[in-house]
């Protein structure tokens, strides 16, 4: 399994039969080097989003369009999209799973929102959430945007990850020390891959205080589009 950061919050994850595209927000990434855009989204099979901001969902329908990969996501926003953009979607809900190919998906929740510019005001594309990836023996959540929330015991319990792609960059999601409490308070995880870090100056610079904070937990710090192999 290989695990590549997008700068971000994006993630191409390489996957028993699947290269999933996870937020993929390329253009405008002041992380995200642009002229690399073709290798970031080569053979990708499917696209998640965890919600409708433009720095999670900004290039979804153009990478949908291009690869003809199916946007998998909230209900209501991929129902909207289908309609109104004619891409290929599949969408559910939260505690809903759904299987692609042989990795299977889970929608878990999250705490954050969820908007879409639509005719030069916000509008609600259902909610955000997070996700429960399974394939080749390892369980990766994915957080999305999020605070600490107390739903994180209930995943942990159920789903037992053991490698956990946590948002921790603060203002607009749980900063480092969030992220550290969370991991420890609730999980058990052998890898954790920070996001959603660097990519403002509003945001945490580096992922340092986390890698600190949790000294039993192999803590790695991306590079953008250099794999992680696990």
């Amino acid at each position: 399994m290989k695990i590549i950061w997008l700068g971000h919050s994006g993630f191409r994850i390489e996957i028993e039969d699947q290269i999933l595209l996870v937020d993929p927000w390329l253009t405008g990434n002041p992380s995200f080097p642009e002229d690399r855009r073709a290798e970031a989204i080569q053979g990708a099979t499917a696209i998640l989003l965890t919600h409708a901001h433009g720095d999670h969902a900004g290039n979804v329908l153009a990478i949908a369009k291009e690869t003809g990969a199916p946007v998998v996501g909230m209900f209501d926003l991929i129902e909207w999209w289908q309609h109104t953009e004619k891409i290929t979607g599949l969408g559910f809900n939260k505690g809903g799973t759904t299987q692609l190919g042989g990795t299977s998906v889970t929608m878990v929740n999250a705490v954050h929102s969820s908007t879409l510019d639509f005719d030069d005001r916000p509008a609600r594309t259902g909610s955000e959430v997070g996700y429960i990836l399974r394939g080749e023996g390892h369980r990766i959540y994915i957080t999305g945007d999020t605070d600490v929330m107390a739903d994180m015991g209930i995943i942990a319990e159920r789903y037992d990850p053991d490698i956990g792609l946590l948002c921790c960059g603060g203002h607009f999601t749980m900063d480092m020390e969030g992220a550290a409490y969370a991991a420890k308070k609730f999980f058990d995880f052998k890898t954790i891959i920070p996001c959603h870090w660097g990519t403002f100056p509003i945001l945490a610079q580096s992922p340092q205080p986390l890698i600190e904070a949790l000294p039993d937990i192999h803590v790695i710090e991306p590079q953008v589009l250099v794999p992680i192999e696990i």
